[in-house]
């Protein structure tokens, strides 16, 4: 470029010679026109750094920011291994690197995009996007198993049992669908609603205080109760505290509210015992849960928690069961937690494992007893009776499946890890994004 333009510029510096030495002033002429040649040169020479300072400054811009995308993506667990490329190939006809597959025109939300957990059905993982609207049809089952066995007497050698005995044993079986709609207020904070239909059966077998031998004591007892219908609505909202960059792990803060729309345990019909002939689907308390998810993603895997804390409201029941008036009912609190490692073992195919422990505080009741005197009832003085606290641990073990971009199938299953837990937990997710 230079030298094409240097003799252009001689040319024309000789076109002046020639024409002013045809004026008598060639010796004048000449100097001139060699000095501006040597101007435009240096002025075409500071040009060129020029450009080579931009060009410097427009590649450290680009190494920049692909250092960004490369840094992002493995903080999500992108790369060759999980089927996204590590970076789009300059040229449109350079083949793919072995091991890597070539995707082009891919959207940056999925380079991004916040690792999924199928074991945390309650707390979620990915965030619904700004906008979007995200139905999640959901099966659940739910199975207890308790038996009790009080002895109140003395044992002598060989187990001979000498004394009265109770023996308690309940059944309960409850299967809840679903349906959870979920709004992406923004893409880092969201809202969503739960709407259950329960369907609940229970059943308990008791020998109450039944003297030695058995033929001295009083019959079985058999209770069974059903019942179907709305049970409890849920409303959450969720906000993304961090992006997961930067070597943070993805933080989750959340808040849910329980309102007692099922059927209320206190509103049942009884029998004179006080037992229920009819299965209630909610708890009959409202309830506000925050918590905080903690998602790291470490390429395959993805360690995740989460810790939270139930705080129910109580209320005053004044209802009447068998002998007692109860007055009033406050339910305890409920901190829980969950630990856990998710693996993807392909693009599509994810598997989570951990464990979920739920410290029940003791429920706290005002009962004043009724007595019958010359067939006229009168109440006691109040009573303050509390319960023992529940300690509930299931291991978790899920699966989740992602079909397309729009849907994933979660399968999770819970087991009970205390008496206090249910013996078997399994819920089937189907979430669907609508737009």
């Amino acid at each position: 470029m230079i030298r094409s333009f240097t003799g252009g510029t001689l040319a024309f510096a000789l076109t002046m010679a020639a024409q002013g030495a045809e004026a008598g002033e060639q010796t004048a002429a000449e100097p001139v026109s060699l000095n501006a040649v040597m101007e435009q040169i240096q002025i075409e020479r500071e040009e060129l750094q020029r450009q080579e300072m931009r060009i410097a400054e427009q590649r450290a811009r680009l190494q920049h920011l692909e250092d960004q995308v490369l840094g992002r993506m493995r903080g999500t667990g992108a790369g060759p291994g999980s089927g996204v490329p590590a970076m789009a190939s300059a040229q449109a006809d350079a083949p793919p690197a072995p091991g890597q597959v070539e995707q082009v025109g891919e959207r940056p939300e999925e380079k991004t995009r916040m690792p999924e957990v199928a074991v945390l059905a309650d707390q979620g993982g990915i965030l619904t996007k700004a906008g979007r609207i995200t139905l999640e049809p959901n099966l659940e089952y739910a199975r207890a198993d308790r038996n009790r066995f009080v002895f109140r007497g003395i044992e002598v050698p060989q187990s001979v049992l000498v004394g009265v005995f109770d023996i308690n044993e309940s059944r309960q079986d409850i299967l809840t669908a679903a349906m959870v709609g979920r709004f992406g207020v923004t893409d880092r904070f969201e809202v969503s609603a739960r709407v259950p239909f329960v369907y609940r059966d229970d059943k308990a077998v008791l020998v109450p205080l039944v003297q030695n031998p058995p033929q001295s004591g009083v019959g079985t007892i058999n209770t069974s109760a059903d019942g179907a219908g709305l049970g409890d609505v849920e409303l959450s909202a969720r906000y993304q505290l961090t992006d997961g960059t930067g070597g943070w792990p993805f933080l989750i803060g959340g808040v849910q509210v329980i309102a007692p729309t099922g059927e209320d345990p206190f509103e049942v019909p009884r029998d004179a015992l006080g037992n229920a002939t009819k299965a209630a689907t909610g708890a009959g308390f409202w309830g506000v849960a925050p918590s905080l998810t903690i998602l790291m993603p470490s390429d395959p895997a993805t360690l995740f928690a989460s810790v939270g804390y139930t705080y129910n409201f109580g209320k005053d029941v004044n209802q009447r069961i068998s002998d007692a008036l109860i007055e009033r009912v406050k339910p305890g609190g409920a901190p829980n937690a969950t630990v856990g490692l998710g693996i993807a073992l392909n693009p599509q195919l994810s598997l989570s494992l951990g464990y979920a422990h739920t410290w029940q505080f003791a429920t706290k009741s005002r009962i004043r007893p009724i007595s019958i005197s010359n067939g006229v009832e009168a109440l006691g003085d109040p009573i303050r009776s509390k319960t023992r606290d529940l300690q509930v641990g299931r291991f978790l073990f899920g699966i989740g499946y992602r079909v397309n971009r729009r849907t994933t199938i979660n399968w999770t299953v819970e087991m009970g890890a205390t008496d206090d837990a249910n013996d078997v937990r399994t819920t089937l997710r189907i979430p669907f994004n609508l737009n």
